[in-house]
């Protein structure tokens, strides 16, 4: 553990040289505020450098799966390491990379190609640009055009910011986005003209930082039956949704429905480090074949892509779904955690609670119906005082997100929604 010397040193250097992601810096490194410093993590705790101890509530943003430190991931990567760190995906394979490969289109029968990037942005980039070129190669170069949905987000690189429907992410750099039209629900493709779109691309369940909202039931069969009347690719972005969030491996398994591709990264490896896989069908990496001088193929990639080491913690955390009986166990968490919620909402300044599978979004109100200024900041304030009370989370706006690692206890899942409510009446009396 360091001491508070340590941390001091720590923090005086990262508010001199640091820049953190969707933060405003002037408040960071104001003399008053102390960031955290994390240092250790044991299942779904963390512990800062001075020693304290929180529940890991929104899985480090979103990544992690079966707890922190887990020995078989570790042990995985560890024997990897031992081998060979990275190999280039250019020109050579490598065995984690290969077996992945298998055990994923195993899960996805529909899908039988995979593609490895870095991240969630890139997943989706990869999903954008095959499709965009798999028209072209079969002959309809006008299809240009991507569909997606009102508060959608699928990250931060050109292709897929273009994609968001939240313009705080996106509004600044419009001009140079794809073309891209939004809608509010399925039932608005009725006025779609499809002729020149080449994919829809949608957050399967739930739309993640739009603040935990969630599709009716139904909506993916639907969306799935108009894209093969009309022949428009589907992607799933299950960034957020994969790896059990839902209570099944994958969202779109709870309506037996499957896209034409499909974007993985953040709990691939088990929350481990940073890897993307983006699955597709047979009939789009078919129509990418042919002679070199014909340039069908498909020129994009990472230097990281199909790291053995990222690849080696990804199969390690396969395994544990299976050894673990992850999802099983699960069942009777999301039980609880919906009973916990239930009980949550008699708290006056909580408004409405979403909850998909592990996943849940908790709306501030001042009052009934009325919500704070967004200037406030008070999910900030709220998720900052939930500190204190051995719980750490972050904010969409007002929306607290509640997202712990699979293999937190029932005890500590009440001991979490207990810091909400105490942190909520702290902030909001």
């Amino acid at each position: 553990m360091m001491s508070a010397v340590n941390t001091a040193s720590l923090i005086a250097a990262d508010k001199a040289h640091l820049w953190h992601p969707f933060t405003q810096m002037k408040a960071w490194a104001a003399p008053d505020h102390e960031p955290l410093v994390l240092v250790e993590g044991e299942g779904a705790l963390l512990r800062d450098s001075e020693g304290r101890e929180y529940l890991d509530g929104n899985s480090s943003i979103w990544t992690n799966i079966h707890g922190h430190n887990h020995a078989k991931i570790n042990a995985a990567i560890k024997a990897q390491l031992d081998r060979v760190a990275h190999v280039s995906f250019l020109g050579s394979s490598n065995a984690p990379a290969i077996a992945l490969a298998q055990k994923l289109v195993e899960a996805v029968p529909p899908l039988s190609r995979v593609f490895y990037s870095d991240d969630g942005s890139t997943a989706i980039e990869v999903a954008l640009k095959m499709s965009l070129q798999y028209w072209q190669l079969t002959g309809q170069p006008g299809r240009t055009k991507f569909l997606a949905f009102d508060k959608a987000y699928h990250g931060d690189t050109a292709g897929a910011a273009s994609l968001g429907g939240v313009g705080t992410f996106t509004s600044r750099f419009a001009a140079v986005h794809f073309p891209v039209q939004h809608v509010a629900d399925v039932a608005a493709l009725a006025n779609i003209e499809a002729g020149d779109l080449a994919a829809i691309i949608i957050e399967p369940l739930v739309q993640g930082a739009a603040g935990i909202r969630l599709w009716p039931a139904g909506m993916l069969k639907a969306l799935r039956a108009w894209c093969d009347t009309h022949d428009v690719l589907l992607i799933f972005d299950e960034v957020l949704t994969g790896f059990g969030r839902t209570g099944k491996m994958f969202a779109g398994q709870h309506e037996e429905v499957f896209p034409d591709f499909l974007c993985l990264a953040k709990g691939l490896t088990g929350g481990y480090l940073p890897l993307a896989a983006t699955l597709t069908a047979e009939r789009v990496y078919e129509a990418f074949l042919g002679e070199y001088h014909e340039l069908k193929t498909f020129f994009y990639g990472h230097s990281y892509c199909g790291n053995p080491l990222g690849c080696a913690a990804a199969l390690a955390s396969l395994q544990i779904f299976e050894e673990e009986k992850t999802l099983e166990r699960l069942q009777p968490k999301i039980a609880l955690l919906r009973e916990l919620l239930t009980a949550l909402k008699a708290n006056p300044h909580i408004g409405e609670i979403r909850q998909c599978g592990f996943i849940a979004g908790i709306d501030l109100q001042r009052t009934p119906g009325e919500p704070y200024p967004w200037q406030d900041q008070t999910g900030a304030r709220v998720c900052l005082a939930a500190r204190k009370h051995g719980l750490l989370t972050r904010p969409i706006l007002d929306t607290i997100v509640l997202m712990p690692p699979l293999c937190t206890s029932a005890d500590q899942l009440r001991a979490a929604v207990s810091a909400l409510h105490l942190a909520v009446t702290d902030c909001c009396g």
